[in-house]
């Protein structure tokens, strides 16, 4: 390989590592902020918080949930091609869509969010929802401004607002939870019902701080945009390529674009609606008490799902990162260098999502004690038995983008209806059949996403001849994985018979954890310099580690 092509495959990774890294700095802050609000809110509250977003995540999904993925692959198609002035156009037409699309949700949202809240049996969530009618125009908007910067090649300004996003949506949600809980205080002692008036005020204050986070991140983008758009002003104005595209005709191609997304999409969040309608109703039939389905969900949804998908994260950063540099190189008809592109994202995904699912099945019930003082064997035993699926879903969410990126849209669509039907029937099978109760919600998901494995690499195997370098995408890292989860498992046992705190326990075996896979990964011969030069600050370290012969 040159050292151009080599460059440019590190320059992709590099990017790529910028958005993951923030991503995941992202989900650990929302993970954190979750702990404090919950104990002001309590557990009432957070059901009228959690009605508020079931209700805005499908207007998000339907208003401006694929635009980041479709602008960014659209502009980068047009600079692919030199052409600057049609990129611009294409920004423009976006940001039309994003107000038009973005602000009917929101409008949908203040008119009609009491008789919204009331269809999920939550009329106490109209405060929460009605507070986050606006952040659906302004989340619109940020996310074809992500797109553009994105689309350009460079994801600093979108990982930068990411986590803008995320500190103060941390900070405003707490604060305004603790403000908005103690005015509910007051108002419900002086006109009764004052459990439901302080917690539905408190959840009110939970969902102000995702506006206020979206708000602040989307003016860091503005400024951003105007601080560069006086250069590629300059750069439209010196192109030769005089051809404007039509507006109508980028409103049509963003619509054929987003659409194919937007579906994939749907059948991701469908296949979530699916477990919650078939379980519930299963095991009410099958006798189970409403309060055992309600704490299994419970700790389902809000402990499960949420570290189940810090890792997943990073397949959804890398992603989103990899689409513009794909769509690039797919314009300009050079097949090679898309699979080199894809191989590189998919070794740098396994990397680091196989140790995170491994260390996720050891370290389940000191993570949940951890974070949640939750020492219930269930939960511990529902991570253990979901943890493969981190892998399956890091793989599954990088493959729908690759084939989005080689303008194979409806591929993942077809991919994910198969593997949703399929995954139905797991379910109503382990259900009935073996009476699994939540464990058949998690090992359907488990079937989804590893059929989605399975499906997406055949249909890049039909369009690209792609393989999997088995040896090293997957089986030096499992290796290094599990020898990892051996030697953590048997740090947090010593420890916790040296010190009995969990907490100090739990963080030495996490670093632990991470020193000896990085060993491991590199004695093995699981990493190149190169390849290690595409982490963040990765040129530093290969440099210390081929010091002490390494690398």
């Amino acid at each position: 390989m040159s050292s151009r092509s080599e460059k440019k495959k590190n320059e992709f990774l590099v990017q790529g590592s910028i958005l993951a890294v923030a991503s995941i700095i992202s989900r650990i802050i929302g993970l954190i902020y979750r702990i404090p609000l919950t104990n002001i809110i309590g557990d009432e509250g957070n059901n009228y918080y959690g009605a508020a977003f079931e209700i805005y995540n499908i207007l998000l999904l339907i208003s401006s949930y694929s635009l980041p993925l479709a602008v960014s692959k659209l502009i980068a198609q047009r600079l692919s091609k030199g052409q600057k002035n049609n990129a611009y156009r294409v920004f423009k037409g976006a940001l039309i869509f994003a107000f038009v699309t973005g602000g009917l949700s929101s409008l949908v949202v203040l008119v009609f969010a009491a008789p919204l809240t009331v269809l999920l049996a939550t009329p106490q969530s109209f405060l929460a929802l009605r507070v986050l009618g606006p952040t659906l125009l302004i989340v619109a908007v940020m996310g074809v401004v992500r797109g553009f910067f994105q689309g350009m090649g460079t994801m600093v300004p979108s990982a930068i607002s990411q986590i803008i996003e995320q500190i103060v949506n941390a900070v405003v949600s707490v604060g305004a939870a603790f403000v908005l809980y103690r005015y509910g205080l007051k108002i419900g002692a002086l006109l009764g019902n004052q459990k439901e008036r302080d917690q539905s005020f408190g959840a009110a204050g939970g969902t102000l701080g995702t506006g206020a986070g979206a708000l602040c991140a989307l003016l860091f983008l503005l400024f951003i945009f105007m601080a560069y758009r006086k250069s590629y002003k300059r750069m439209m104005r010196s192109e030769r390529n005089r051809f404007l595209e039509p507006y109508s005709k980028i409103f049509y191609i963003i619509i054929m674009t987003v659409v194919p997304v937007l579906l994939s999409t749907t059948v991701y969040n469908v296949s979530s609606l699916v477990d919650q309608i078939l379980f519930k109703n299963i095991a009410n039939y099958q006798g189970y008490s409403k309060a055992d389905i309600s704490s299994w969900w419970g700790i389902f949804v809000g402990k499960y799902k949420v570290l189940i998908n810090v890792p997943i994260a990073l397949a959804s950063a890398l992603a989103a990162s990899s689409v513009p540099s794909i769509t690039r190189a797919h314009t300009a008809r050079n097949k090679p260098l898309v699979v080199t592109k894809i191989q590189s994202a998919m070794r740098f995904t396994m990397i680091v999502t196989i140790p995170c699912a491994v260390g996720l099945f050891v370290l389940a019930s000191p993570i949940l004690q951890l974070l949640f003082k939750d020492p219930r064997p269930i939960g511990a035993l529902m991570i253990r038995a979901g943890a493969i699926s981190v892998i399956f879903y890091a793989i599954s969410t990088l493959s729908n983008a690759m084939l989005q990126g080689i303008d194979h849209m409806g591929e993942p669509v077809k991919n994910a209806i198969t593997a949703l039907v399929i995954h139905m029937l797991f379910l109503i099978l382990f259900m009935f059949a073996f009476k699994m109760d939540i464990f058949a919600v998690i090992y359907s998901t488990v079937i989804y996403a590893f059929l989605m494995c399975i499906l997406n690499s055949r249909s890049l195997h039909r369009y690209l001849k792609y393989h999997h370098n088995v040896r090293k995408t997957f089986i030096i890292p499992m290796i290094a994985s599990i020898i990892m989860g051996a030697v953590t498992y048997g740090t947090y046992k010593v420890t916790m018979m040296l010190s009995n705190l969990n907490f100090l326990c739990t963080v030495f075996s996490i670093i632990v954890a991470v020193v000896v896979y990085t060993l491991l990964i590199l004695l093995m011969k699981g990493i190149t310099k190169e390849e290690m030069a595409g982490f963040p600050g990765g040129s530093r370290l290969s440099k210390i580690f081929e010091k002490v012969g390494l690398l």
